[in-house]
């Protein structure tokens, strides 16, 4: 049974891979990002191969903005009880260097968005009795990360964040879980393998149990089986999609 999705971050990356994975499981799909052109493309890319979607703009640290994009989704494709949060920003700055700034705006992007588009799109899954939220996080959050405090600790917020859920929304038939990804090319993960590490991706793979890195398409796979019905049973979860790393 199709159902509404609204995905975040979905212009490029692993968020575009996740638009495109659940519309081939038969969902509308909103295409959020602030990147408006590359929503287009990606709603087109969806519509060409027979499925439907809306190209959506909005900053998820806007309420006001998500609030108007979710109403273009609802109008479009009915009640959303899918989302994905996976919008969210990185940088690489040492911990004693990072300014209230820069702090500031991480928490507000990668935790408060997160918290608004939840908080949006809820009372449709209420009302539905079923919902499925998959929160996008960090290896970084599990690890830690030199350089990344502020985007280690928002990440590691959404994980706190998904078990709370998971634990308040279950009885109205809403599953919550997190998905943190590790060592996945061309997303965020791929900028922060580089400023962090500085070493070859040959010697990266020597750490990866599976000795390959990560596609978009690997966390795409695991979110489209977290939200289907089959998987009720399934929340307050990090799925871990990694490659087999060791993690904490």
């Amino acid at each position: 049974m199709g159902r509404t999705a609204l995905v975040t971050g979905a212009a490029a990356g692993i968020g575009k891979a996740c638009a495109l994975r659940l519309a081939r499981q038969g969902h509308a799909v909103g295409v959020l990002d602030v990147n408006l052109e590359g929503c287009e493309q990606v709603a087109a890319e969806i519509k060409a191969a027979g499925g439907r979607a809306i190209a959506l703009k909005a900053s998820i640290a806007n309420r006001g903005e998500v609030t108007a994009a979710v109403t273009a989704l609802r109008g479009a494709f009915g009640p959303v009880t899918i989302v994905v949060n996976n919008a969210g920003i990185t940088g690489f700055v040492p911990f004693e260097d990072i300014t209230d700034a820069e702090w500031d705006r991480m928490l507000e992007i990668n935790l408060k968005g997160t918290f608004i588009v939840t908080q949006v799109v809820l009372p449709d899954m209420k009302a539905a009795k079923w919902g499925r939220i998959v929160n996008i996080s960090s290896s970084s959050a599990q690890t830690g990360a030199i350089r990344m405090a502020h985007y280690s600790a928002s990440k590691g917020a959404m994980i706190s964040l998904t078990r709370s859920l998971a634990q308040e929304l279950g009885p109205f038939g809403i599953t919550v879980n997190n998905i943190p990804p590790g060592s996945v090319m061309g997303t965020l993960m791929a900028e922060a393998n580089k400023e962090r590490f500085q070493f070859p991706v040959e010697t990266l793979l020597q750490t990866i149990p599976v000795r390959r890195t990560g596609e978009p398409e690997d966390i795409a796979n695991a979110c489209a089986w977290l939200v289907l019905d089959e998987s009720s049973y399934v929340t307050g979860q990090t799925i871990g999609v990694n490659g087999g790393r060791v993690v904490s």
